[in-house]
């Protein structure tokens, strides 16, 4: 495909149909791949999401495919978004790939965050974030796959009250799952922790036990402290307040 031809967005309007059975709702967001629509499914009115393939980022159809397959793999992990089947339309007579998904109630880390005061949690509340997150990143990396690009606008909550309820969304795909993929996700944890508690900003007031578990950010420490998910959960598991 020319660089003339390629699609920067599909930028579709709410009440467009999409192969005569889901009818666009709104736009939920945009990536590096493509873009994600909450769509109604025409028949039953049941909400989902649709997930749009740039041309130019999906190249023989792979990127879906191995997306598509990815999210069936891991599929009874209560953390990731299910996958129901792909669908073909035509752009600007350019087929475009469009994975159809579960729809989740819910709103990105990074909204919710906006909305609680400070724009930041509790260490007690960073903690039970942190160690949903784990729980969650441990069932997927017990099946050697792995997310890839963890931060707070790529995890939504789902629910939020004794416990956090979350789901994950923009996995980063690479031909295949590497050490190296699966300890990108442990620091990532981490970053996600420091991040929802106010960054840089207040990590130098926060108590001892938040920073035996940032480790300053540095990676070597962190991967040295915690080699794997489970262990970050057993730490989180064991501290004493």
């Amino acid at each position: 495909m020319s660089v003339s031809n390629r699609i920067s967005e599909f930028n579709l309007r709410p009440g467009r149909m999409l192969t005569k059975k889901y009818e666009v709702l709104e736009l939920l967001g945009k990536g590096w791949e493509g873009e994600v629509y909450k769509i109604s499914e025409r028949s039953t009115g049941i909400e989902r999401a649709a997930k749009m393939f740039y041309p130019h980022r999906n190249p023989g159809d792979k990127t879906a495919k191995v997306y598509a397959r990815k999210l069936h793999k891991l599929r009874h992990c209560p953390m990731i978004i299910q996958y129901h089947n792909r669908e073909e339309i035509f752009f600007r007579r350019i087929a475009i790939t469009v994975l159809i998904s579960e729809y989740v109630e819910g709103e990105r880390l990074c909204d919710f965050l906006n909305r609680q005061r400070g724009k930041r949690l509790t260490p007690f509340e960073a903690v039970h974030l942190l160690h949903t997150l784990a729980c969650g990143i441990e069932q997927i990396h017990q099946l050697r796959e792995y997310h890839g690009d963890l931060h707070t606008e790529n995890i939504i909550v789902n629910h939020y009250g004794l416990d956090f309820e979350l789901k994950l969304i923009d996995f980063y795909n690479w031909p295949s799952p590497k050490s190296e993929n699966i300890q990108t996700d442990i620091v990532d944890m981490v970053r996600v922790f420091y991040d929802v508690l106010g960054g840089a900003r207040h990590y130098a007031k926060q108590d001892r036990l938040v920073k035996d578990i940032c480790c300053g950010l540095k990676q070597g420490l962190i991967l040295k402290k915690f080699p794997t998910a489970s262990h970050l959960i057993e730490h989180l598991e064991c501290m004493e307040w």
